[in-house]
C-alpha cells in the first residue's frame, strides 16, 4: 500500500491496482487491466501510474481524479520485481539485472546485473536512485549512469531499503541496519528484530511488520542527535543533522552549526589537520582574534579590541546547550576539549611548537577572511570622509554659528572597529608570510591597499634581515626618508668589498627606479637623494631629471650648493640628452665651470713651465665646443676672465662673438701660428653672413689677407687697442673700489670704437698705392706672409674681390705668383661676360617678338560702304570723316564722337559741384 497525501488516496496492490478515498477508504476506482500484477510505481507529482505485470510493464495517467487511462504498454525481457520512477525514465529490476527504460519512447538500455541477489530499486529524494546488488547499494542518476565510486555496503543483502533522511534503513534477515546516507556511510545503529516481512515508512517513524506484531521505529529528535554526535567525535555527521533542523528556528540552528564548526576545528587542529581545522573555522565565522589565539608566535597589536577565547565559549555554549536536553547537554560538556577550560597560563597551546604547515594554513585562512574585513574597514573610511565634508559643508553654510555647536556636531562616533580588526588581520597575514619563507608574497601584499601594523611589522623584517620587504613597507607608509636612507645603506654594503646576503643584490638604479614616482610629489627629495647616485649612474639619473619634469634651474642650484663637483656632470647630460637643449642661463654657468678648470689647470701648468697653447684637456675641448655656441650677451664677462698671455684661441673665438674679426684673427696669426683655424674661422663667417643678409661678411677673407700682407700694423693694433685694455681692467680690479667707474666705461667705449676702426674700408683704399708700401721703409717691421697671402687668394678666389686683393698685395709680387689666383678668377670673369653677352642678344630678341606682335595688332583694317552707319546718330558715314572705338568694330562720326566727349565732361564737372 501507498498513500498519495496530496490526492488523499490510498493505493493498494491485491488482485489488481485500486485506489481509495481517504479517510473513510470508498474505492475510487480499480483498474482491471492490472490484474495479476506483482509490482508498481507511483509518480505523485504528475499523477503516473508504472505496472509491472508478467513480462510487461504498463503505464497509466490518473485522469479527472477518478479514471486511469492507459498510456503505454511495453513488453520487457523478464519479469519485473522492482521498479521505481526517475524523471521521465522508468529503473526496472528484471530477473538478474537492471534496465532504465524510456517512458514516451520505449527505449531501453541495460545498467547491470543484480548479482545472486533479487533486484532492488530505491529512489533518492534528490531524484538519484540505489541500486541493489547482492549486499552492495550502487548510486547511479536517472539514466543509470554510476554517479561516483562510492558503495553503501550491508552485512547482508537487503530484502527492502527504506530512505528517512539522512539514514537509510534496510530490512534483513536478522535486525534492521541503519547506516548514514553521507559517505563513507557508516553504521549508525542496529535494531534487532527478526523475521520481519514489511518495513514501511510513515511521518515521523518506520512501521515494521514482524508476523502479527506491528512495530515503531521512532527516530531520536535531530537536537539530541547533534549532541550525542558532537560528544563522540563524529562533527560532520552533526553537522548533516543540522540542516534537517526547522526552518523557524534558524537562529537555534546557525548557533548550533557555529559552535560545532568550532569544536571540530580545534579537533583537527590538535591532530595536525591545519589546513581542515582553518576551513571549520572560517565556515563558524568566529572572531579572528579567536583563532589568532592559537598561534602564540604572531604578535597582535596593543590597544586594539580582542576577544578572549573564554568569554567566546560562554556566549556560545550557553546559547547552544540551553535549548537541548540537560542529559545530552550534561554529555556534551563532558566531551569537550579539555584545553579549551584551562586557563590561560597553563594552556598547551602556548607550549606547542608552531610547524610550517600550521602557520601555512593560517596564511590561507587569513586570505579567505580578509576580502569581508578589508570591505568592512573600507566603508568605515568612506563614511568617515563622507562625515567629514558634510561638516565642513555646514559650517561653511553656517559660518555665524557658535565654535560649540559646531564642534559637538563635528564629534559624531563612527566606529572604527572594522579598521582595527584589519589591522589585526594585516598585521598577522604579513607575519605569517614571512615565517613560511614567502617574501615575495608579502613583497606583493604590502603594495596593495594593507592596514599592517607598522611597529610590529618594521621589528619583525629588521630582526629576519628581510631588506626587500621593508623597503615596500616603508613605501606603502609614505616614509620615503626611511626606505632611502636603508635603500642607499644597502647600496654602499653591496658596492663595498665585504657583503651580507641580504644586501648583495641592491644596486643605484634600484634608488633611480623608487624615486621616479616622486618627481612629481616632493623634487626636494629626489634631489637630496639622486645625488647618491648621480657619480655611479650619471645617465639613469638625468632621465630621471628629464622624466620627472623637475625644473633644471631648480636641480643645479641644489648640485651647486650640495654637489658642486657634479654640477658640470648634470650639465653636460641635460645638454645632450634634452631635445630642446637647456636655457641659455644654465648654458652660460656650464661655460664658467669649464673656464674656472681650464685657467685652474693653466695656473698648474704655468708653474710647472709646461704650458703650450697647443695642449688641450678634455675640459679645455668641452669649452671650445661650448664657446662655438654660446650667445654673445656675456662675452665680456668672459673675456676678463681669460689671462693676457695664454688662452689665444678662447679669446679668438669670443672676440668673434663680439665681431672683433681682425683682432681674432690676428691672434690665430701671430699668437697661435695657426692659418688653418684662421682660414676656418673665415669660412664660418662668411657662411653666417649668407645665411644672414643684412649681415655681409664678404670682406672678411680681405681683411685676414692685410694680416698677411701687414704683420707689423696688426700686432701693433692689437697691442695698443686690445691689450692695454685688458691690462686696464685687470688693474682695475686691484685698485680701490673708491675710484670712479666712468674711466672704466669710457676705457671700454675707446677699446671698441678703435676696434671698429680696425675694420677694413674698401672705398679708402688707394688705387695707386697698396699698404704694404708704406710699411716696407719700416726697418721694425717684420717680414710679410706673402705665401700663406698668396694660398689664401688660391683657395677662396671664389670668395674674394680680385681688385681689391690686387690693391693690397705688394708692387713686386711675381704675375706667376697670382697664376692660381688669377686663371679662375679671369676665367669665372669671362664665362659671367660671355653670359651677360648671351642674355643680352635674349633680352633684345625678345624685345623684337613684341615689337613684332605690336604691329600686327595695330594693322587691323576697318571697311567703310554705303550701308556702314553711325552708332551715335545711326545716320550713314559716307564720305565723311568717321572715327573706329578700339574694339574695331564700332564706327562713329568724328563730330559725333567730339559731341560725346564734349557732353561727357559737361556731365562730369556738374556732378562735381552738385556733390
Amino acid at each position: 500500500m501507498e498513500v498519495c497525501r496530496s490526492r488523499e488516496l490510498l493505493l493498494s496492490l491485491s488482485e489488481w491496482i485500486a485506489f481509495h478515498r481517504l479517510p473513510n477508504l470508498e474505492t475510487v476506482v480499480a483498474i482491471a487491466k492490472t490484474k495479476g500484477a506483482n509490482v508498481y510505481s507511483w509518480d505523485d507529482r504528475r499523477g503516473f501510474l508504472c505496472v509491472g505485470r508478467q513480462k510487461k510493464v504498463g503505464i497509466y495517467r490518473l485522469d479527472g481524479g477518478r479514471e486511469f487511462i492507459e498510456v503505454k504498454e511495453f513488453g520487457v525481457p523478464d519479469q519485473v520485481k522492482s521498479m521505481a520512477w526517475c524523471g521521465e525514465n522508468i529503473c526496472l529490476g528484471t530477473g538478474k539485472e537492471y534496465i532504465i527504460l524510456n517512458s514516451t519512447t520505449g527505449a531501453s538500455s541495460k545498467v547491470f546485473s543484480s548479482g545472486r541477489s533479487p533486484p532492488l530499486v530505491v529512489p533518492l529524494p534528490s531524484g538519484e536512485l540505489i541500486l541493489g546488488k547482492d549486499y552492495v547499494g550502487v548510486f547511479v542518476d536517472q539514466n543509470g549512469k554510476l554517479l561516483h565510486d562510492d558503495k553503501i555496503c550491508w552485512s547482508e543483502a537487503p530484502a527492502s531499503i527504506i530512505i528517512h533522511k539522512p539514514y537509510g534503513l534496510a530490512r534483513l534477515p536478522r535486525h534492521v541496519e541503519i547506516r548514514s546516507l553521507r559517505a563513507p556511510y557508516p553504521l549508525v545503529q542496529t535494531v534487532v528484530v527478526r523475521d520481519i516481512h514489511l518495513l514501511q515508512q510513515c511521518n515521523n517513524c518506520v512501521i515494521a511488520a514482524v508476523g502479527s506484531s506491528i512495530f515503531g521505529l521512532l527516530p531520536v529528535p535531530v537536537g539530541a542527535q547533534i549532541v550525542q554526535l558532537t560528544a563522540s567525535g563524529d562533527f560532520e555527521e552533526a553537522l548533516a543533522l543540522c540542516k534537517l533542523l526547522p526552518p523557524e528556528d534558524s537562529s537555534l540552528r546557525a548557533a548550533k552549526e557555529a559552535s560545532i564548526h568550532i569544536r571540530y576545528g580545534h579537533y583537527l587542529f590538535d591532530n595536525g589537520s591545519y589546513e581542515e581545522s582553518m576551513e571549520q573555522f572560517l565556515a563558524s565565522q568566529v572572531d579572528l582574534t579567536y583563532v589568532l589565539y592559537l598561534y602564540p608566535s604572531i604578535i597582535l597589536p596593543k590597544d586594539l579590541t580582542i576577544v578572549e577565547q573564554e568569554k567566546f565559549h560562554e556566549l556560545t555554549d550557553a546559547s547552544y546547550l540551553s535549548r537541548v536536553s540537560s542529559d545530552m547537554s550534561d554529555d556534551m560538556e563532558s566531551a569537550l576539549p579539555s584545553q579549551l577550560y584551562e586557563s590561560d597560563d597553563k594552556s598547551p597551546v602556548e607550549d606547542k611548537k608552531m610547524s610550517y604547515n600550521a602557520i601555512m594554513a593560517l596564511a590561507k585562512y587569513l586570505q579567505k577572511k580578509r576580502y569581508s574585513v578589508i570591505e568592512r574597514a573600507t566603508a568605515e573610511v568612506t563614511e568617515e570622509v563622507v562625515s567629514d565634508a558634510v561638516q565642513d559643508s555646514i559650517a561653511s553654510s553656517e559660518p555665524y554659528r557658535s565654535k560649540s555647536s559646531n564642534k559637538k556636531r563635528g564629534q559624531a562616533h563612527i566606529s572604527s572597529l572594522g579598521r582595527e580588526m584589519a589591522t589585526i588581520l594585516d598585521t598577522a597575514l604579513i607575519q605569517a608570510l614571512l615565517l613560511t619563507g614567502q617574501s615575495l608574497g608579502a613583497l606583493e601584499f604590502l603594495k596593495g591597499p594593507n592596514y599592517c601594523d607598522l611597529k610590529i611589522c618594521e621589528e619583525l623584517l629588521k630582526e629576519r634581515n628581510d631588506y626587500g620587504v621593508l623597503l615596500e613597507l616603508y613605501k606603502c607608509n609614505e616614509m620615503h626618508h626611511e626606505a632611502l636612507k636603508l635603500l642607499h645603506k644597502l647600496v654602499e654594503e653591496s658596492n663595498s668589498g665585504i657583503t651580507s646576503p641580504e644586501s648583495q643584490n641592491f644596486k643605484p638604479s634600484m634608488i633611480i627606479d623608487y624615486l621616479k614616482p616622486l618627481c612629481r610629489t616632493d623634487s626636494m627629495l629626489v634631489l637630496e637623494y639622486s645625488t647618491l647616485v648621480l657619480e655611479k649612474c650619471p645617465t639613469e639619473t638625468i632621465e630621471l631629471f628629464l622624466s620627472g619634469n623637475i625644473p633644471a634651474d631648480l636641480v643645479n642650484s641644489y648640485l651647486k650648493q650640495h654637489a658642486p663637483n657634479l654640477q658640470s656632470t648634470y650639465l653636460e647630460l641635460m645638454l645632450s640628452m634634452s631635445e630642446n637643449g637647456i636655457n641659455t642661463k644654465l648654458q652660460s654657468e656650464l661655460v664658467q665651470i669649464y673656464l674656472s678648470e681650464v685657467i685652474d689647470w693653466y695656473k698648474d701648468l704655468k708653474e710647472q713651465h709646461k704650458w703650450d697653447e697647443k695642449i688641450y684637456s678634455s675640459t679645455r675641448k668641452k669649452l671650445l665646443s661650448a664657446l662655438d655656441s654660446l650667445p654673445s650677451y656675456n662675452t665680456e664677462t668672459l673675456l676678463k676672465r681669460l689671462p693676457s698671455d695664454a688662452l689665444y684661441e678662447e679669446r679668438a673665438i669670443l672676440l668673434g662673438k663680439i665681431n672683433q674679426h681682425q683682432l681674432a684673427l690676428s691672434l690665430y696669426i701671430h699668437k697661435l701660428h695657426l692659418p688653418e683655424l684662421a682660414l676656418t674661422y673665415c669660412d664660418h663667417v662668411y657662411d653666417s653672413g649668407l645665411q644672414q643678409p643684412s649681415k655681409s661678411y664678404s670682406n672678411i677673407y680681405l681683411t685676414l689677407l692685410q694680416i698677411y700682407l701687414n704683420p707689423q700694423n696688426s700686432t701693433k693694433e692689437f697691442e695698443q687697442k686690445f691689450n692695454p685694455v685688458l691690462m686696464q681692467n685687470s688693474s682695475l680690479q686691484k685698485i680701490s673700489t673708491a675710484k670712479p667707474k666712468g674711466s672704466r666705461i669710457a676705457k671700454k667705449i675707446a677699446a671698441i670704437e678703435g676696434a671698429e676702426d680696425m675694420r677694413i674700408n674698401t672705398s679708402s683704399t688707394d688705387s695707386g698705392r697698396s699698404d704694404v708700401d708704406g710699411e716696407e721703409a719700416s726697418e721694425e717691421s717684420g717680414p710679410i706672409m706673402l705665401s700663406e697671402a698668396l694660398e689664401l687668394l688660391r683657395q677662396r678666389w671664389d670668395k674674394i674681390n680680385g681688385s681689391q686683393a690686387i690693391k693690397l698685395l705688394p708692387r713686386d709680387t711675381q704675375l706667376q705668383n697670382l697664376r692660381s689666383f688669377l686663371e679662375p678668377l679671369l676665367r669665372k670673369s669671362s664665362e659671367g661676360s660671355r653670359n651677360c653677352c648671351v642674355v643680352k642678344s635674349l633680352r633684345y630678341s625678345e624685345n623684337l617678338q613684341v615689337k613684332e606682335e605690336l604691329y600686327k595688332h595695330r594693322r587691323k583694317m576697318v571697311k567703310i560702304d554705303g550701308d556702314s552707319t553711325c552708332a551715335l546718330c545711326h545716320k550713314r558715314i559716307g564720305t565723311s570723316v568717321f572715327a573706329v572705338y578700339p574694339n574695331g568694330k564700332t564706327i562713329v562720326h568724328f563730330v559725333c564722337f567730339r559731341d560725346s566727349q564734349t557732353i561727357k565732361a559737361v556731365r562730369g564737372s556738374g556732378t562735381a559741384r552738385f556733390k
